[in-house]
């Protein structure tokens, strides 16, 4: 069709001016054999360019995938919302394991995000007020798997989206229809100097984690491409542990194992660990007494045990978070 030979045109002149990449807006909406015959046409020329599709019905998930080539989905009715509801006390910590284990394999081709310009801020009156709050929601989107994050302008800063914009209004989103600023952008550009300058402390001490954090997923081996297990089945009815409040997992890359558990609760907790024996089979680790392990998010060092008889106990702050990682 005539509309098909203009998008792909359009799509290579765009290409062609260096864009690397398109986020196509629901894309479910446009038959998937459009994608089907346009993404090839346009990796042809340009083998590197990533394609990725707003798709909100799981179902479609692997036809839009497989048949209509995209490198990645949105993960927003999945992931997203179960974070999300998770973050606000709404749902147990339990739903992050139904989350992942639903995609049936797919999950390393889903975009992560907590942020977008269609949702609303994290910071905002109507999700959690305190961008602290997401730290255990962050940690978990950032680090779970190897695909890839997103993180929404402002994000960083804990822009709360509480402005009465002109068409979008008070609504806790950024305005994506009118011209607008954000308070906390406006902060860091500090007048075109760019040095952040006027930002308030709590909002350079998120941005610094936001930096770590984001630093720590794209070079830790164990985050980026390294193998995935789920210790929540081993953790249920738990003496020092609250499946509905805390989530955990294990991260490994050779030699190199991370233990990452997060506390979406409101208070400082003390856990205990359950480390299956099918663990420690399947990542082939070693059991130990007493292993020397740096919390990545502190740089402090702990000692903890490996073992499949005996839990591996910790402290973590009210929604908070810890990475301990140890080397074999």
């Amino acid at each position: 069709p005539d509309t098909w030979t203009k998008m792909r045109h359009i799509l290579l002149f765009w290409a062609a001016k260096g864009v690397d990449g398109f986020r196509c807006d629901m894309a479910e909406m446009v038959p998937v054999e459009f994608w089907e015959w346009v993404v090839p046409q346009v990796k042809k020329e340009y083998p590197d360019l990533l394609f990725i599709a707003e798709v909100y019905n799981p179902y479609e998930y692997k036809n839009y995938l497989q048949k209509g080539k995209f490198d990645y989905l949105y993960d927003k009715v999945g992931l997203y919302d179960t974070l999300r509801n998770i973050t606000c006390g709404y749902e147990s910590a339990n739903a992050i394991t139904r989350c992942w284990q639903s995609l049936g394999g797919l999950e390393k081709q889903m975009l992560n995000f907590l942020e977008n310009h269609d949702e609303q801020r994290i910071a905002s009156d109507f999700f959690a007020r305190d961008p602290r709050k997401a730290i255990p929601a962050l940690v978990v989107s950032s680090c779970m798997n190897t695909n890839p994050f997103m993180i929404y302008s402002g994000q960083e800063l804990g822009e709360k989206g509480m402005d009465t914009e002109g068409f979008s209004g008070r609504d806790g989103r950024t305005s994506i229809f009118d011209y607008w600023s954000m308070d906390s952008i406006r902060k860091w550009r500090n007048g075109g100097k760019f040095d952040g300058k006027k930002i308030t402390p709590e909002q350079q001490h998120l941005l610094d984690f936001y930096r770590l954090l984001l630093t720590l997923s794209t070079h830790e081996k164990a985050i980026s491409c390294g193998q995935f297990f789920d210790l929540m089945y081993a953790n249920q009815n738990g003496w020092k542990f609250n499946e509905h409040k805390q989530y955990t997992f294990l991260r490994k890359y050779k030699n190199e194992l991370l233990l990452i558990v997060v506390n979406f609760d409101c208070v400082a907790v003390e856990v205990a660990i359950n480390l299956p024996s099918h663990a420690f089979d399947y990542l082939q680790m070693p059991q130990t007494e007493g292993y020397e392990a740096t919390d990545l998010l502190t740089n402090k060092k702990e000692i903890i045990s490996l073992l499949p008889y005996k839990a591996t106990e910790t402290s973590l702050a009210a929604h908070g978070a810890k990475i301990l990682k140890i080397i074999f």
